[in-house]
């Protein structure tokens, strides 16, 4: 019995927590591809926390601002979307298709750098599609000022040119370098009151599962209205607000499971 065999047999599809799961096997399977590094499944894990806390569906903040998000992307000069680890493994497909949509080339950035992992990221997205792939050769690297991670490599064509940049999933001291140079700065974050939450013009708080094929269906609509009608959608969003919203529907949602929670162990 091979892996796949062995991995269909153990995750039944009747599973009630069978997506979760599913991605939960797709970060495992990154990791020992070189893509994802080890951190990566302790990140994939706090997320799943805030998602249960968030109902496990894209909630309204959450498609207020994957449409402003949107729109102030097509509104940009050089979009540029970033790929790390845990994206490649969960999303490949998808950030392809949004990369096509927007026009917006992918551009893979780590943290965590390991001999064979950018490789090992640029084969995944070549597999879903992608052509227009940056972040590859060194000789076109150069580096962010006010950062020391291995984040600070960036390429010239890519996100050091780049005025706006999608940044999938936590990642708080770039978005803060990224802003302090005058870039606006999309965030993808399960947790709403991380660094990059907060540091970002635009954050969804959302699932980058649901949020990215989501930002791709919105993009196709977008694209066919005027460039004042997307400045409109900008410029009413609210960051702030949008996040003590998504505050209020996790204390909600809490607030409710305190009743709901044991209801069927009553039955």
């Amino acid at each position: 019995m091979n892996n796949k065999d062995n991995q269909n047999r153990t995750l039944p599809k009747t599973h009630p927590r069978y997506q979760s799961l599913k991605y939960r096997h797709l970060i495992i399977k990154g990791m020992k591809n070189l893509v994802v590094a080890q951190a990566g499944l302790i990140a994939h894990g706090r997320g799943e926390c805030f998602d249960y806390i968030l109902g496990e569906k894209t909630n309204g903040p959450a498609k207020k601002a994957i449409k402003a998000a949107v729109a102030m992307l097509l509104l940009a000069k050089k979009p540029v979307i970033s790929v790390n680890g845990n994206t490649a493994a969960l999303v490949p497909k998808e950030l392809v298709r949004l990369s096509n949509t927007i026009n917006a080339p992918l551009e893979i950035n780590l943290f965590y750098q390991k001999k064979g992992r950018t490789e090992a990221i640029r084969k995944v997205l070549v597999d879903a599609g992608a052509k227009d792939i940056l972040g590859i050769d060194e000789d076109n690297r150069t580096t962010l000022d006010n950062l020391e991670s291995n984040r600070r490599f960036v390429d010239v064509a890519g996100i050091y040119q780049g005025d706006c940049i999608l940044v999938p999933l936590e990642d708080g001291d770039r978005s803060e370098a990224l802003k302090k140079i005058g870039k606006k700065v999309i965030a993808v974050d399960l947790n709403p009151i991380s660094r990059t939450a907060i540091w970002a013009n635009i954050t969804i708080v959302d699932n980058i599962v649901r949020a990215l094929p989501e930002m791709s269906e919105v993009a196709e609509e977008l694209k066919k209205i005027e460039k004042e009608q997307l400045n409109e959608i900008v410029n009413g969003f609210n960051n702030q607000k949008n996040i003590q919203d998504v505050l209020d529907l996790i204390k909600d949602y809490i607030d409710s499971q305190k009743e709901d929670a044991f209801k069927s162990l009553q039955t």
